[in-house]
């Protein structure tokens, strides 16, 4: 594994000097020996001057080594004497060695000081081999035939001698620190946390580790490796890799000053505010070209253009990353339609791959097909993680929540930022934080005046919430939701408005807290607000908090009292949350009261209708449903409007042959409704094959009139956020 780790390097790092590595082709015998002297001479002056922090005796033994090469080199470059053909097959296998000496060298002054360290024997083995392939070729090399003089022969034949004694080296500086490295993880696994002064010698003195940001820097190389080797038989395991970064999290913020990263963030902020009002600078024709990227072409939870669609087990497609991460998160049902998963494989969507390949290639946008995989690859929850990492990220959880309590308004800002990212990864982080107690301290944050610490403590409240036993904690912790609509209420960044959303959406999955949250002052109408001008993002997450709102028949006043009965009309016309305000629409329209103020807006027909005509799948179900309702609790008048509506009668004969199975349910038992009103018969002439149809074909009892209850149309569960 770490020949594939040291060759993904070279392709992150790859400069132009490596090219002229490849192996020549028809070069001739002066060709050849004046572009290996040229390389061997760059390579030598390239790593002599760099600092080797490990790895040091077998580097500088390389760079001797190709340093004798250059030697040689330059002495037949100079002299312009033919070559023995044995002679040129040797230096031509001599491009190969130099061009693995690079890399291995590369990859060493540049990977990250802890991967190193625990990869050191199998990198010490790739410095071995480099050694037995550089005594292979010198033992082959004619030397006699070279006609070299004395002093070039000597260095050749001490190499010679070198290469053929040496054995594989591992320094034991090197070893001792990735045995102590090792067993400060097992420390952890038996429960005992090493002392603070064992672990500053070691990565502040030994690792040369100084400050936060070279620490985070460490942490996020090994996260690298972890995600580009997914599924491979690394050494140590993934697991293991695991422990380790979070062993190198907690010392962060146990051993350095974390404040000082701050800045950084707040400058990120401080853009995002100076932006907030001012006009968008995209030129119309890029804007254009965003707009019009098909909604089935983007991943329902990246919201992103899709490179690998994949189909789920309920039918669903999504980007293979994007459900990748979401099953090893922890989730095992559907981000769009909430139903279980009854098996982990994925199959690859390849009509739709091409689909949006024809389309970026016809709108000049680069697109990268993934490479071949099995239709047959399982993605699996993620393993359990062990009691090792378990027990060190309760330990930087104490010391997050104790920066929260006690520390300084720039370190409790911190502390709630690395709250959100460590609350992001595993229902485990996210039940240990808030068991250490998080949520009052968080709370008081989210009241700020800082743009920073408010951002920060609502995205860890949404982190939090996806956890399901922490959704009862954040709403029986007093003054909690309130807050959280505060910062919905009065941002100081687009983000924090979005994620008190998201957190909104979370909290209100869970049907005892849907009154609760509507019944909070102003919670429906900043939700409304967002909707009506909020980014994409934003909005997906409004409509789904209205939607979720609607399921609870109590909640019908608010939603009409509030106005966003009108906000969920005028999203009917937004392709990207298009088809949930109908489907809220259809929930909020099986009262009179939701119904009458549905009708009371006098574009909803036509809007539904279009939907019926050009939208999605799903988009066409919800319409007809929410058609349907409005015809049985809006009375006669009702019916009679939407009776009138033009091409109302063709689109229901469409729907009946072409529509999903409840939309054909939904649309037989419209037509049946219809059919018993006093002018219904005289509208729906030509209707009557495909309802005759549709009655064959689904499990409505056409004969009762009812076509059962508007099933919850969409179901989404909201990721954790960055």
């Amino acid at each position: 594994m770490a020949s594939a780790a040291i060759f993904s390097s070279l392709r992150r790092r790859r400069s132009p000097s490596l090219e002229v590595l490849l192996a020549p082709a028809d070069l001739s015998d002066v060709a050849l020996v004046q572009s290996l002297a040229s390389i061997s001479v760059e390579l030598v002056s390239c790593f002599s001057g760099k600092s080797f922090f490990l790895q040091r005796k077998n580097s500088r033994s390389l760079i001797r080594r190709i340093g004798v090469f250059v030697v040689l080199l330059e002495f037949l470059r100079d002299s312009g004497r033919n070559l023995p053909p044995t002679a040129v097959l040797c230096f031509k296998e001599l491009y190969l060695v130099l061009y693995r000496s690079m890399i291995l060298l590369d990859y060493c002054t540049q990977s990250g000081k802890l991967w190193l360290l625990l990869q050191n024997r199998s990198i010490s083995g790739h410095f071995q081999d480099l050694n037995q392939e550089i005594y292979t070729l010198l033992d082959v090399l004619p030397v006699k035939d070279l006609k070299l003089n004395e002093d070039i022969k000597e260095q050749i034949e001490l190499l010679q001698r070198q290469a053929r004694r040496d054995c594989l080296f591992v320094d034991k500086h090197d070893e001792a620190m990735r045995v102590q490295l090792f067993s400060f993880l097992l420390e952890f696994d038996k429960g005992r946390v090493p002392s603070r002064t064992q672990l500053k010698i070691f990565f502040m003195e030994k690792l040369k580790i100084r400050d936060a940001k070279s620490c985070r820097a460490e942490i996020e190389y090994l996260e690298e490796q972890v995600a580009k080797h997914e599924g491979d038989d690394l050494e140590p395991p993934v697991s293991m890799l695991n422990g380790f970064i979070a062993l190198t999290r907690y010392c962060r913020f146990l051993l350095y000053r974390v404040e000082s990263e701050q800045d950084e963030f707040e400058d990120a902020i401080s853009k995002k505010l100076r932006k907030k009002n001012k006009k968008d600078l995209i030129t119309p024709e890029i804007a254009g070209t965003f707009a019009a990227i098909p909604k089935d072409f983007c991943c329902p939870i990246s919201l992103d253009l899709m490179k690998d669609p994949v189909i789920t087990s309920t039918g669903q497609t999504f980007d293979r990353c994007s459900i990748l991460r979401w099953v090893q998160e922890g989730h095992v049902t559907c981000p769009k339609t909430g139903q279980m998963l009854a098996h982990t494989k994925l199959v690859p969507n390849r009509v739709l791959r091409n689909l949006i390949n024809q389309w970026c290639t016809a709108h000049g946008i680069a697109y990268e097909p993934p490479e071949a995989i099995d239709s047959s690859t399982e993605f699996l929850p993620a393993a359990s993680p062990s009691k090792a990492v378990i027990e060190v990220n309760k330990a930087t959880s104490a010391l997050l929540v104790q920066d929260l309590r006690d520390g300084s308004q720039s370190a409790k800002s911190v502390a709630a930022r690395e709250i959100r990212f460590l609350a992001k990864i595993g229902k485990e982080n996210r039940a240990l934080i808030a068991e250490a107690g998080a949520i009052p301290y968080l709370i008081e944050l989210l009241s700020s005046n800082n743009p920073v610490s408010q951002e920060n403590s609502v995205t860890a409240m949404l982190n939090l919430s996806i956890y399901d036993k922490n959704k009862s904690r954040i709403m029986e912790e007093g003054g909690c939701l309130k807050s959280i609509v505060e910062v919905l209420r009065f941002w100081h960044t687009a983000e924090a408005r979005e994620n008190a959303a998201a957190t909104l959406f979370s909290l209100s999955a869970v049907h005892d807290y849907k009154k609760r949250i509507a019944g909070e002052e102003g919670t429906v109408e900043a939700i409304s607000g967002l909707l009506r001008n909020g980014t994409s993002r934003g909005k997906k997450d409004a409509v789904m908090v209205l939607f979720n709102l609607s399921t609870h028949a109590e909640n019908c006043a608010v939603m009409v009292e509030s106005g966003a009965v009108a906000t969920l009309v005028c999203a009917l016309g937004d392709e990207g949350v298009a088809e949930e305000a109908a489907g809220a629409l259809a929930l909020i329209a099986r009262q009179p009261l939701g119904a009458s103020a549905v009708l009371g807006e006098e574009s909803v027909v036509g809007d539904l209708i279009g939907m019926m005509r050009s939208g999605t799948p799903r988009g066409k179900e919800n319409a007809v449903s929410a058609l349907l309702e409005l015809c049985r609790s809006g009375g006669t008048a009702a019916m009679e409007r939407i009776l009138r509506a033009p091409a109302l009668v063709g689109l229901l004969q469409t729907l009946l042959f072409t529509g999903t199975k409840r939309a054909r349910r939904k649309a037989a038992s419209l037509a049946r409704v219809f059919r018993r009103s006093e002018n219904g018969s005289l509208h729906l002439r030509g209707l009557g094959q495909g309802y005759v149809f549709a009655a064959a074909n689904s499990s409505v009892n056409m004969s009762s009139g009812f076509a059962g209850d508007v099933s919850m149309p969409v179901s989404i569960s909201v990721p954790a956020s960055s």
